[in-house]
């Protein structure tokens, strides 16, 4: 008879920020609201940087609803809990590279935020190691682990549209970089600061999800990207940045994206085209509530004889579905996501190492750790 036991996955936490905080959060949702009957999280610790503890203490008080957490001063306290079973990273982009060499090297299976590194080799590296410790890596992509998204996937692979031709994909936010200091997140080159690195996670995942895991296109990496820039007058950071996608060696499509620190997002958020018909995501893309099918009378007229939209309602903020995945992952001995596993994250770097090096937007000397 099996058993009918939850299983628990212990969460330690790096980092005190905003993302942080919506992970916890909803770490924190009661499984059952999403219809999760097999897996459920507990934080136990909770770390901040440079003996900052009273941080890691209000960050508890503030977001974890009076549950017992430890609170922390440094992450390698995090590291070595041996009540953690695995570590969500939430810190900036260049330093994500430091602290998951730290919790692998420490037994810790690791959550980690896009972008996961500050560059492919970084990436390769963390893999390579998790692979030999026989240790849980994973991206942070909760997009690619929504209900929406989940769906989106099952619509577009169905076969009534046909293979992707054209995905546009754009994820913006105005930062106002004139009245921000330059040691900000989004300013600051030895950061990882910039569009790309933080916004661009975004429109990937969209590619990767339509064309890249399309069953036509058979796992064949993109044959080309070009790519351009418009970087900051004050850090020389990309501002703006775009980037064409092609996948030509099985399909024949193409992804057109775009992220941009300087304006709202894109009202199209993100839509993906076929010669039967459209897939219209919502935005914000990240978090999207709802999407379009449109169905053309005939193959490329362009007429929509019919349209469906779904709409998708939960608790919580939706990072609570990539946590239920590591657990499941971690429970059953796997050391990568099926729907988001190594060679996604890859993908994402690789394009992103040479969307900057077409751009000429080269990190600060010793932030790549790995080159």
């Amino acid at each position: 008879m099996a058993s009918t036991q939850m299983f628990v996955l212990r969460w330690g936490v790096v980092s005190t920020g905003r993302i942080a905080m919506e992970f916890v959060k909803d770490s924190l949702v009661d499984p059952a609201t999403r219809g999760t009957v097999d897996v459920v999280h507990k934080v136990v610790a909770v770390g901040s940087r440079h003996g900052a503890v009273q941080k890691a203490v209000d960050f508890i008080a503030a977001h974890a609803k009076g549950k017992p957490i430890r609170a922390y001063g440094t992450y390698e306290e995090v590291f070595t809990d041996p009540d953690v079973d695995a570590v969500y990273i939430g810190s900036p982009h260049t330093q994500h590279y430091t602290n998951a060499l730290a919790a692998l090297l420490a037994g810790k299976h690791v959550l980690c935020e896009k972008a996961t590194t500050s560059n492919a080799a970084e990436l390769r590296q963390l893999i390579k190691i998790a692979k030999e410790r026989k240790l849980f890596f994973m991206e942070a992509m909760w997009t690619r682990f929504q209900p929406l998204t989940l769906e989106v996937k099952r619509i577009a692979e169905e076969g009534t549209l046909g293979d992707p031709v054209l995905l546009h994909a754009d994820l913006s936010h105005d930062f106002d970089i004139d009245n921000i200091p330059k040691s900000h997140r989004m300013m600051d080159p030895h950061l990882g600061g910039g569009a790309l690195l933080d916004l661009g996670p975004y429109p990937m995942i969209w590619a990767v999800l339509a064309l890249y895991e399309h069953p036509s296109n058979k796992k064949a990496l993109p044959t080309s990207v070009s790519a351009s820039m418009v970087k900051t007058l004050q850090t020389g950071v990309d501002s703006s940045t775009s980037w064409i996608v092609n996948f030509t060696e099985t399909l024949k499509a193409q992804a057109v994206l775009t992220c941009s620190m300087t304006l709202p997002t894109a009202h199209f958020g993100a839509t993906i085209r076929y010669r039967n018909g459209n897939i219209i995501i919502g935005t914000p893309i990240f978090k999207p509530s709802h999407f379009v099918v449109q169905y053309f009378d005939k193959p490329g007229s362009g007429v929509v004889v019919r349209e469906e939209k779904r709409a998708f309602h939960y608790v919580g903020g939706g990072w609570h579905f990539e946590a239920d995945e590591v657990a499941r992952c971690v429970r059953d001995g796997k050391i990568q996501s099926e729907l988001w596993g190594h060679d996604k994250s890859l993908l994402l770097m690789d394009t992103f190492d040479e969307v900057r090096r077409q751009g000429g937007y080269k990190l600060p000397d010793g932030v790549e750790k790995v080159l």
